[in-house]
């Protein structure tokens, strides 16, 4: 069976969101950000809980360089930076709130 020109454009874009957003904890840090307000390197460790120093530091790069975050550096003493979401990533927290109501409805409940 042959592909369709837009059967190969399909999966071109899920490979990219795939790519984009395939890092572990990239999902909820988008999250954490946009409906937690939670902002800051520390907070948004202790949030994730299990996250690596290093880790967290490559996800918010990965995040920031994708276009979804805008980071803020406010060249103080002690250092203090905050993320927020950019443009494109306020327009993927239509996508994440329905993947979490999804997983609500269909996901068994983790305790």
């Amino acid at each position: 069976m042959r592909k369709t020109a837009a059967a190969i454009q399909r999966c071109k874009t899920m490979s990219m969101l795939q790519k984009i957003l395939g890092g572990k904890w990239k999902l909820e840090i988008l999250y954490y950000i946009a409906f937690c307000d939670i902002r800051r390197f520390g907070a948004l460790r202790r949030q994730l809980g299990e996250i690596t120093e290093s880790s967290l530091t490559k996800q918010l790069r990965e995040l920031e360089a994708d276009g979804f975050l805008i980071r803020h550096d406010y060249r103080e003493i002690p250092p203090r930076v905050e993320y927020t979401l950019s443009d494109l990533g306020k327009s993927f927290m239509d996508v994440i709130s329905y993947m979490k109501a999804w997983g609500e409805r269909h996901l068994p409940a983790q305790e």
